[in-house]
């Protein structure tokens, strides 16, 4: 299983003008993905996904170099089923042989941004290439499952407070979800308008199900307090992203001020960031994101310290099917793991792209047992997006 050939591939999809939302990130009119491939000498072939942005849109041209240009070059020859090792000399560069001999990491920069997203997209290709050797699923290979299903939750929610409640409603009656996510924050304008709109959500809804609310990293520490405050008696599921990652010792004083619980990570690099909010008592769930934080290996790694930590564990699963796919892999193995994302906004890759579907029923979803990372791509669907 020696690697022969890595290529990565910018998918640029529009989404149409009538599905278009608004949110702080503006109007989000595409959704995109790098999507890496990797090939054995006895013609196995692996997919992976890693992104340049944690909305659905950006340009996705420089983590596709780094695979074709940096990356993909570096492992020809390798062993695939080296996946560790292969993690560990990408993230550590010329320094890998000093950090495998002495136990820690020596990472080129401290590795942070589009590098560790192709890092993770290489790493989740490596794993779909080892499942399908073997016909097993990746769950199978990270120690079988801890849950043969799990809740999902639908993820949308951008609707004014008028029709907030009409807009949960109906993704609601699309699975049967007993909890669902709205977004909140500095795009609404004024603390108060998004106290409203939650507002209006939980009246709309009932008390039957679980609300969370999104701010996207857009309050001030202020903000965030005011806005935990006066939505206590709506009962959020949780408070996701209350300020900027760029401010954690912020999250913690939020954590502090509030019952609500707090989750984040969507925004966060590797164990070492995790490890950073764990350590300052931030949050109460993390969010890894397995298309931008470093893959299944680097999720997997997350995964324990949130149960070290006894965090729960939530991936931020906004993205394509290998993205969604990897996130729900660990989910399956990993005991701290509650819910799963499921998104219900305009998202042509999740549900154009792959041949199966991942289908929610009465608000779960049981595990998939397919060899791999059990997704069939488009092909035809790949080559009408790829972005030339």
């Amino acid at each position: 299983m020696r690697i022969k050939s890595v290529s990565a591939v910018w998918l640029h999809v529009p989404i149409p003008k009538d599905k278009q939302h608004r949110s702080d990130f503006g109007v989000v009119d595409s959704f995109d993905t790098t999507l890496i491939t990797i090939e054995t000498d006895d013609g196995l072939v692996g997919y992976g996904e890693g992104r340049a942005s944690v909305a659905s849109c950006g340009n996705n041209a420089g983590v596709a170099a780094i695979v074709n240009d940096e990356f993909g070059p570096q492992i020809i020859g390798e062993d695939a089923r080296d996946i560790r090792r292969i993690w560990e000399e990408l993230y550590n560069g010329r320094r890998a042989h000093y950090a495998l001999a002495r136990g820690r990491s020596f990472p080129i920069l401290g590795r942070r941004g589009i590098h560790i997203a192709a890092i993770g997209a290489i790493d989740m290709a490596l794993w779909d290439l080892n499942g399908k050797a073997l016909g097993q699923p990746v769950w199978r290979l990270l120690g079988g499952r801890t849950h043969a299903k799990l809740p999902a939750y639908a993820s949308g929610g951008w609707a004014p407070a008028e029709t907030i409640g009409e807009q949960l409603q109906s993704y609601i009656d699309r699975g049967g979800f007993k909890a669902v996510k709205m977004r909140v924050g500095t795009g609404d304008g004024e603390v108060a308008d998004s106290v409203r709109r939650v507002k209006a959500a939980r009246k709309a809804l009932g008390e039957g199900v679980d609300i969370m609310a999104d701010a996207h990293g857009t309050y001030s520490t202020a903000e965030a307090k005011r806005f935990a405050r006066e939505v206590t008696e709506c009962r959020l599921a949780w408070f996701e992203e209350p300020v900027t990652a760029d401010n954690k010792l912020g999250m913690a004083e939020v954590r502090a001020s509030t019952d609500i619980p707090i989750s984040a990570g969507e925004s966060e690099f590797t164990r070492f960031d995790f490890q950073e909010l764990a350590a300052l008592r931030a949050v109460d769930i993390f969010q890894p994101d397995p298309a931008i934080c470093g893959g299944i290996t680097e999720t997997m790694r997350i995964a324990a310290l949130a149960e070290t930590h006894q965090v729960k564990l939530a991936p931020h699963l906004w993205g394509g099917p290998l993205h969604f796919a990897a996130g729900l892999q660990v989910a399956a193995t990993s005991p701290a793991a509650t819910i799963l994302e499921y998104s219900l906004g305009a998202n042509p890759l999740l549900f154009e792209l792959p041949r199966e579907q991942f289908i929610v029923s009465n608000g779960e979803m049981v595990i998939p047992d397919r060899p791999g990372l059990g997704v069939t791509l488009n092909q035809e669907f790949i080559a009408r997006y790829a972005v030339k």
